[in-house]
Parts: structure tokens; sequence; C-alpha cells
């Protein structure tokens, strides 16, 4: 079996603990992480139009991809020490959405973490980009609560319905 853990601040821990647990002795992980070229790409982009080009300052872009490789490489060492055995690294870089969707294609199994409002029971509880993933994936999907799930009663009541109205003939 090939696990795919999707690795998302906040929320992978419990995902790769549940995957851990879930998944046969003999499953093959494989931990990957997603960067947004937003960021980078902006600070390029602001750079070379505010300062134009020539100048001597260096890109804050260059500076941003920088921070962004060391965080990605924290949180991937992290992750590989949190599992206590062997694990493959898949670095994607992109909308995530679309990045976790193309990768799931060659696993058996994709591991999710929550990652919306975690305090009620319901659709919510996913970000967009994780509710794209849910929807979308070739594979199937272990969503995880990071934390203990809330109760049953988070779930908001019924919508009343009307009556539908019959107009006398």
């Amino acid at each position: 079996m090939r696990v795919l853990v999707w690795l998302v601040e906040g929320g992978w821990e419990a995902g790769l603990d549940v995957a851990l647990t879930l998944a046969p002795a003999d499953a093959d992980f494989t931990l990957l992480h997603v960067l947004l070229p937003d960021v980078e790409e902006l600070a390029h982009g602001a750079f070379s139009g505010l300062l134009g080009r020539g100048h001597a300052d260096p890109d804050p872009g260059d500076r941003l991809a920088s921070i962004g490789a060391a965080s990605e490489q924290a949180l991937l060492d992290a992750a590989a020490a949190r599992a206590g055995r062997p694990v493959s690294v898949l670095r994607r870089h992109g909308q995530p959405e679309r990045e976790v969707v193309a990768a799931a294609v060659e696993f058996d199994l994709l591991v999710v973490a929550r990652d919306g409002d975690r305090s009620r029971l319901g659709p919510k509880s996913l970000a967009p980009p994780t509710r794209f993933v849910v929807d979308h994936a070739p594979c199937p999907v272990l969503l995880v609560w990071p934390e203990p799930a809330p109760g049953i009663d988070s779930i908001p009541p019924p919508p009343h319905h009307k009556p539908p109205h019959h107009k006398p003939r």
C-alpha cells in the first residue's frame, strides 16, 4: 500500500499519526508539501515594477523563496522524524489543491487533516483547497481531525421548511 500524507501547517501531525496507526506495517509512506508560488512571484514583480531593472539591491523575491524552502525543509524533517520509519518526500510548487490531486494519482490512500472551522462538525471544517482535494481525489481519502472532534451537538439544527403553499381552485 502506498500512502500519501499531505503536510499542511497546523494539522499534519494528527494526519501522520493516524495514518501510521491505521496503515499496514509494510505500507510505503510519502510526505507531500506544496509551496505556493504567489508570494515570491509578487515580490519579484513588485521589485521589478517599482524599482526597475538594474537596481543594485537584492531582489526580495529571492529572499522569500529561500525562507520558504528553509521552512519547507524544517517541516519535512519534523514529519520524517515523527514518522520514525523510512519515508519518501514529495515537494510540489503551485496551487495546493491541484498539486495534491495530481500527486494522489500514484497512491492508494491520501491522508488529509481538516483545516477550516474546527469548532463544529460540518463542511466548513474544510478550507476550500481541502474541499477540492476531497471532492477530486483519484484515490480513497482519510480525513483526520487535528484535535478531538467536536460533539454532535455542534451540528446546526435542520432548516425549518415552510409547508408548500397550495392555492385553492
